[in-house]
This record gives C-alpha cells, structure tokens and sequence, in this order.
C-alpha cells in the first residue's frame, strides 16, 4: 500500500497563539512509539500546557498528552512522558542559545502527519501581555465585523 502524500493536521495548539508572539516556526520529527502514533491519527493528543527545552544536547518536548491507544494493551505507555524532537545539532543549539540569552519560548503549535511521517511545528514565542491580547481580540471583531458588512452588502 503506498503512502499518503501531502499534509494531514492531527492535533493544533490554538492557545498558544493567543497567548504568545510567534516569532519564527520550525518543523521537526518527534520520537514516537507504535501506539502513540496511532493514538495521535485518531486525534487523540492535547498541547495545552507543553513546551519544549533543551536537555543534554537533545530537545525534548514536555507536558504533551498522548493518550493511551485503545487495543494497545502492555504497549502503551506513560502519557505524559518527555518525547524527543528530531533537529540538527546547529539547529538545537541556536534555539537553545535564543531561549537562554533573550527570554524566548519554545512552544508546540501543531502536530501533523506529512507523508506518513508525525512532525511538530515548533514556535520560537514572546509571551504576550494582557493589552496586547485586548488588542488582538478587538481586531479580530473589527475584521468580522468588516467581513459581516461586505457579506450583507453583496447581496
């Protein structure tokens, strides 16, 4: 049977926009185990409350939810447990210094399957204030309240 081509969303962090600046995203291959990967294509993950850090030279990434595959009986495993990201060395440690030195995040935004593969969209962040989320929110009305208008006069 061959493989899927393209890009198929699984999982998608919509808190972390809110709540922080994207500056730059990064695609990277996470570490899974068989049951977990079929638990992610049933959709069944969360990154609410996960970040990503350096440890030893690896980025891991902490506090992603996977839970546990249904028919996976003794092959299931902790939930919770830090799952390694798949990057460059060069690319670790420059994120690694960014982080350290100017007080950015790393974030997960999405999880997705692209060709048969789970990859993670990682955000290097700056956490927003609550002005700047105000903001946000306001010109998000202002653009559907243009929207709402453009619809109704067009017909």
């Amino acid at each position: 049977m061959a493989k899927k081509k393209g890009i198929k969303p699984v999982i998608e962090n919509r808190k972390a926009r809110h709540d922080y600046f994207v500056e730059e995203s990064y695609e990277c291959g996470i570490e899974l185990k068989g049951t977990e990967v079929k638990s992610l294509r049933q959709g069944k993950g969360n990154l609410k409350e996960s970040f990503a850090h350096v440890k030893d030279g690896e980025m891991l990434v902490e506090g992603m939810h996977i839970s546990p595959y249904d028919q996976g009986s003794y092959f299931n495993t902790d939930p919770l447990r830090p799952k390694r990201l798949l990057l460059h060395k060069s690319e670790i440690r420059k994120l690694a210094g960014q982080v350290q030195r100017q007080g950015y995040t790393l974030i997960p935004l999405s999880v997705y399957l692209k060709d048969g593969r789970m990859k993670m969209s990682l955000g290097l962040c700056v956490g927003k204030h609550l002005h700047d989320k105000r903001d946000a929110m306001a010109q998000r009305d202002v653009q559907r309240d243009i929207q709402r208008a453009l619809r109704d006069h067009s017909r």
